[in-house]
């Protein structure tokens, strides 16, 4: 018995080793095609699409998405969908774009993709890519937040007509515009053609900011010295001299472009916002915050034109500021780490207070005034 299941084992070694050795031949000649123009055989089709699903069903089973109820999020992961991942797999309205129509395999046509996903496996996949696809990872793994806006976008994309698509991507249609081209083409979709962020804190308003804090952004963004998988790309994709162009641009824009549209979102609570003022005129001193206004104002000394003006920007914006800096995820410009124990001194509360009466100020001829 023990001859026979060794002559068995034997024969089965020989065939294993043949079958190795013809693969290493084939491989070896170069006869294995790897045109794209091909396509897959169906079997191989099959087995890398059995394979991907089970992978993704796997690995997606550790996410904790984070929290993403806030409606500006579709409008943010809408602006960056048009811009990396259209080409790919094109938007409503729009068919599969010819070039990627000629890859194999085919990027799919998301919006009939996502009700076979549930939202922790559309996290997984956007956020660390699919290798053999053509499908990048997020070009950064530290900013979740951006990938959570993705998919917020991706769970209304079904529902979407062309029209709404076009007015979540660029919004109402602009007024002709003065702007450079380089604005027109990188910034204004986003930012908007006045700079003040599409009405929402999907994008921090821009108008009136201090030339030197935007220049020292893009050339973070452009390092990577501040990660974002959205700013990242588009300032690395630019030259030093056109991050002084989008900053004098912007720089240059009328104060009264830098209010709050706060239209749309719940009245201010009066008792949070003096709580905000409170902490922006005298900090913290027994947590070691120190005043807010001593750098960003409103306050009547000059201050360091490296630092951000943040009167009338977003709520929910500068609150994520916070948390990235609290989490040591938000670089920048020299200055970025004096951020780091200050934001990590302060409760999400306390954030939301200082936030809440910035974004109740507006900027008027250089002076902060309330509104």
């Amino acid at each position: 018995m023990k001859r026979r299941a060794a002559w068995w084992l034997l024969r089965f070694a020989a065939v294993g080793g043949a079958v190795v050795l013809i693969a290493l031949l084939v491989v070896t000649t170069g006869l294995v095609p790897i045109k794209a123009s091909s396509g897959h055989w169906a079997i191989t089709a099959w087995f890398l699409e059995f394979t991907k699903d089970r992978s993704v069903a796997t690995h997606s089973l550790a996410v904790t998405l984070p929290p993403r109820e806030a409606a500006w999020l579709v409008m943010k992961g809408a602006g960056h969908y048009e811009g990396g991942c259209r080409p790919c797999h094109g938007s409503p309205g729009l068919p599969l774009p010819r070039v990627a129509g000629a890859m194999t395999p085919h990027p799919p046509a998301l919006a009939q993709l996502v009700s076979q996903r549930d939202s922790e496996q559309l996290f997984y996949v956007i956020k660390h890519g699919i290798k053999f696809t053509g499908m990048p990872a997020w070009p950064t793994q530290q900013r979740d937040d951006e990938v959570t806006a993705v998919v917020a976008f991706l769970e209304e994309l079904p529902h979407l007509d062309a029209e709404r698509y076009r007015q979540l991507v660029f919004g109402p249609a602009p007024a002709p515009s003065s702007a450079p081209s380089l604005v027109a083409t990188q910034c204004e979709r986003c930012h908007g053609d006045d700079g003040r962020g599409r009405g929402s804190a999907a994008f921090p308003g821009l108008a009136h900011q201090r030339r030197q804090y935007l220049v020292n952004a893009l050339e973070a963004y452009a390092r990577g010295d501040r990660v974002s998988g959205i700013m990242g790309p588009i300032a690395a994709g630019l030259r030093p001299d056109q991050w002084g162009e989008l900053a004098d641009h912007y720089s240059q824009l009328p104060s009264e472009g830098r209010l709050a549209n706060l239209s749309e979102a719940p009245p201010p609570d009066p008792a949070r916002i003096e709580r905000g003022r409170q902490i922006a005129a005298e900090g913290l001193p027994q947590l070691g915050v120190p005043s807010c206004s001593d750098c960003h104002g409103p306050a009547p000394h000059q201050r360091n034109p490296a630092y951000p003006l943040l009167a009338g920007q977003y709520a929910d914006y500068l609150v994520l500021q916070l948390e990235l800096f609290k989490e040591r995820r938000r670089g920048g410009s020299p200055y970025a780490h004096l951020m780091d124990k200050v934001a990590s001194r302060l409760t999400a509360e306390q954030m939301r207070d200082v936030a809440a009466y910035y974004a109740s100020l507006q900027a008027m001829d250089g002076q902060t005034t309330e509104r």
